[in-house]
């Protein structure tokens, strides 16, 4: 047999997944999901898969610490990608919740990427099929893939965090990003707001996919035309997010029919646009209000302090964490594929309501 030299050595020249599922007489995702969460199998399942790999002698590596006693006490976080320039405000809040969780139960975080080129990719897969780590938490982000590797894969029990991927039965953490946005824009329709400005992330996120349909069912549930919000960004990822805010200030001062509200996507954006359009002579709030997302400590400080939707980030990081150490003790209480803890409004300074002349038409 032809080995694939992007596999760890001893993962190429073994027994593989697919000879255990068929031993055993079942789909490789059956042997998969019994080895990375074993309460999602019934006992009798769980037998034969087992007793298939010790006869076949598949014991290489991630797998086989959920068929004994494990010795990895590490857990490696997988990024979205590069952290430099501007990365999200939350992302910091939340590694350093995971890692106190994780710390409190004798377990250590290792930051597996800081980038998620082919490279990185390949390196994430060797250390969940080369048995450096038992268990993983995927940050706002797909699973890694590489030729015919994948994450799931690879025996390991997986939470994704910040990214709903229920649909694909991984468990996953979130908050309420379409009905907090929801909520917010309702605030601002209540003060007179009709026209608003939306500065977006990447337009095929889920994020902004879900953040930007919380805006237009406020607009509709209170029977106002969604065509009248302009929309601004829609390309960079959140890790650009003050150039995208820089952006959206060159756009908004092209508009002739000015939004009286801004809606941004991340706090980055939001930061970025306010120095901005304030330096061109806009006023916040009186002739602008302001509101953004992620709750960053430093909304509070800006000027004037900015109103902001903040993520629940240290419940989000313990859940995913007491999720993950369940998985992985192989409990047999059924999980529940999907956690949505909720975020809170916060509303400061950067609000109010738009311009007399504005209310009057």
């Amino acid at each position: 047999m032809k080995k694939n030299k992007n596999l760890p050595q001893e993962e190429s020249s073994g027994p593989l997944m697919a000879d255990v599922a068929k031993l055993a007489g079942v789909a490789i995702s059956t042997v998969s999901r019994a080895l990375a969460n074993p309460g999602r199998v019934n006992e009798k399942t769980r037998v034969k898969i087992k007793a298939a790999a010790e006869a076949l002698g598949y014991t290489p590596n991630a797998m086989a610490r959920n068929l004994r006693v494990g010795k990895s006490n590490m857990i490696m976080i997988i990024l979205p990608g590069s952290l430099h320039y501007g990365a999200s405000q939350v992302i910091p809040q939340v590694l350093q919740s995971i890692n106190q969780s994780l710390s409190q139960n004798g377990y250590h975080l290792m930051i597996a990427n800081l980038d998620r080129d082919e490279t990185s990719e390949r390196h994430i897969l060797n250390l969940a099929f080369g048995g450096t780590v038992c268990g993983a938490i995927i940050l706002s982000s797909q699973l890694p893939e590489v030729g015919e590797r994948s994450l799931a894969e690879a025996g390991l029990p997986i939470v994704s965090l910040l990214l709903d991927m229920s649909g694909a039965a991984l468990p996953s953490v979130v908050t309420n990003d379409r009905s907090a946005v929801k909520e917010a824009a309702e605030v601002l329709i209540t003060l007179g707001h009709r026209r608003f400005f939306y500065i977006a992330g990447p337009g095929d996120n889920y994020h902004d996919i879900e953040r930007f349909a919380g805006l237009v069912e406020a607009l509709e549930d209170a029977g106002l035309d969604t065509n009248t919000i302009v929309r601004s960004g829609g390309v960079l990822s959140y890790q650009f997010g003050f150039e995208t805010g820089r952006q959206a200030v060159e756009d908004f001062t092209k508009l002739e029919i000015k939004p009286t509200a801004v809606i941004a996507a991340s706090d980055d954006m939001a930061i970025s646009f306010i120095s901005g359009i304030q330096a061109r002579g806009v006023r916040i709030p009186e002739d602008l209000s302001m509101v953004s997302f992620d709750g960053s400590p430093v909304c509070e400080y800006c000027h004037p302090p900015l109103s902001t939707i903040e993520q629940p980030v240290a419940e989000m990081g313990q859940a995913a964490v007491s999720t993950l150490l369940r998985l992985m003790e192989g409990a047999e209480e059924e999980e529940p594929l999907l956690q949505v803890i909720s975020s809170r409004f916060i509303r400061r300074q950067s609000i109010g309501s738009p311009p007399s002349d504005v209310r009057e038409r």
